[in-house]
């Protein structure tokens, strides 16, 4: 698998701070100021790990840890549909960065794209511009706090389990108890009267049929 060197910069392997090494060796003549001696170290480093410097490739330290980590995630079993924001993985929150990937996805380089295309992920697709037709039967009632207290219900819901609830799913909130399942089922039903930012609100908590 690729982008092995996700190891934090604290970390220690047999007493050896290898993360504070990582980090002092990917830094401009971090292999030394002898170029010939500096190019071998690297192809011995890249013998290891192609991407042991995420710099050359383009991309940061922590984009290519939460990539890992999202593999990681695939490989054990999880369903890209399941990792929505609030599922994580060594304590980061892969679900939130995965949505981020997808929203913009024009930004990342060439590379970025293939790699993340190979773990089935794909760019998210534009929200539907509403109409007017569309946005005066949205109205006051779905635009406003209805839908903002199901859409907490939601992420809250989300959050704990880490999947999307099922019909009978309630949630509580502050205010009281929200019949999430059903409330989702709802927008679901009604989802040619959402508004553009709705859609997209319920798109990044990862419901598929919002995307």
């Amino acid at each position: 698998m690729r982008c092995r060197t996700e190891t934090s910069q604290g970390a220690s392997i047999l007493d050896v701070a290898i993360g504070q090494y990582l980090s002092n060796i990917r830094r401009p003549g971090g292999l030394g100021k002898d170029p010939v001696r500096a190019e071998r170290r690297a192809a011995q480093l890249a013998a290891i790990d192609p991407d042991w410097n995420p710099a050359e490739r383009g991309w940061t330290v922590d984009w290519q840890r939460h990539y890992a980590y999202l593999a990681q995630l695939l490989t054990d079993g999880t369903r890209p549909a399941e990792i929505v924001p609030g599922v994580t993985r060594h304590g980061e929150d892969i679900g939130r960065w995965l949505a981020t990937q997808r929203r913009n996805w024009d930004r990342l380089n060439a590379e970025q794209q293939h790699r993340l295309a190979e773990l089935g992920v794909k760019k998210a697709p534009r929200a539907r511009k509403a109409t007017p037709k569309t946005a005066a039967a949205s109205g006051p009632r779905a635009g406003g706090d209805a839908f903002q207290k199901g859409l907490q219900a939601l992420a809250q819901y989300i959050s704990r389990e880490g999947r999307m609830p099922g019909r009978s799913a309630i949630e509580e909130l502050p205010d009281g108890p929200h019949r999430v399942g059903i409330w989702v089922g709802n927008q679901k039903a009604r989802r040619d009267r959402l508004d553009t930012a709705q859609l997209a609100a319920l798109a990044e908590l990862g419901v598929p049929w919002a995307q």
